[in-house]
């Protein structure tokens, strides 16, 4: 049975980090609160990607934290992570569903009604909706609408979370959108103290609902 908290999704970013900088600040984020973690990579080796992630999925199980992959599934069926995310250009959630079983989380990017719909038919256990803010990420961003999240929300029975250039202070936009949690990047991973910097973000967000 699927278990899982989107409340602090983090998503990490191991771009200008030493391994043993980048393994720290997951771990500080997780003390902070991180209820779930997305490991991104997109320029390392299939071999570094399945390393990297060995090593952080150690640190996530000893906080009962889901593991999700972004992207990739043979990186998530080789070091047996809980899930895997899946953008517009990735494989589709119904064959990532076939692969993987039914015991696995899979989250999907969704940036209209209709992708909404047709990830969570496929199989998608959770929505990304963003971005609500322009990022500093090495992601290709579009933005997304506050009605039009509200609007996927009320499409779709399954948690949705909102991303994109959220932080503390920025997050008030989401007041009543009926989000289920928030998906961070920057703002823990480039924080002077990411453990602080989930505890505040995740209490911010708490106060919205």
């Amino acid at each position: 049975m699927k278990n899982f908290d989107t409340t602090l999704y983090f998503i990490t970013d191991s771009t200008g980090f030493s391994e043993e900088e980048f393994l720290c600040r997951v771990e500080q984020a997780l003390k902070g609160g991180a209820t779930l973690l997305q490991l991104r990579e997109k320029d390392k080796t299939t071999r570094e990607y399945i390393s990297l992630a060995e090593k952080v999925h150690e640190i996530t199980k000893k906080y009962n934290v889901p593991l999700i992959i972004d992207d990739r599934i043979d990186v998530a069926m080789a070091v047996d992570a809980e899930g895997v995310h899946l953008g517009q250009s990735d494989m589709p959630v119904d064959t990532a569903r076939r692969i993987l079983g039914d015991d696995k989380i899979i989250g999907a990017t969704a940036k209209t009604v209709p992708q909404a719909l047709e990830a969570y038919r496929n199989g998608a256990d959770n929505l990304g909706v963003g971005a609500i803010y322009p990022t500093t990420t090495k992601v290709k961003t579009v933005l997304t609408s506050v009605d039009t999240l509200k609007s996927i929300v009320k499409a779709v029975p399954i948690p949705v979370n909102a991303i994109g250039g959220l932080n503390k202070d920025n997050m008030s936009v989401l007041k009543d959108t009926g989000i289920s949690g928030v998906c961070v990047v920057s703002a823990i991973m480039k924080a002077d103290n990411p453990q602080k910097a989930s505890e505040e973000i995740k209490e911010k967000f708490l106060s919205l609902k």
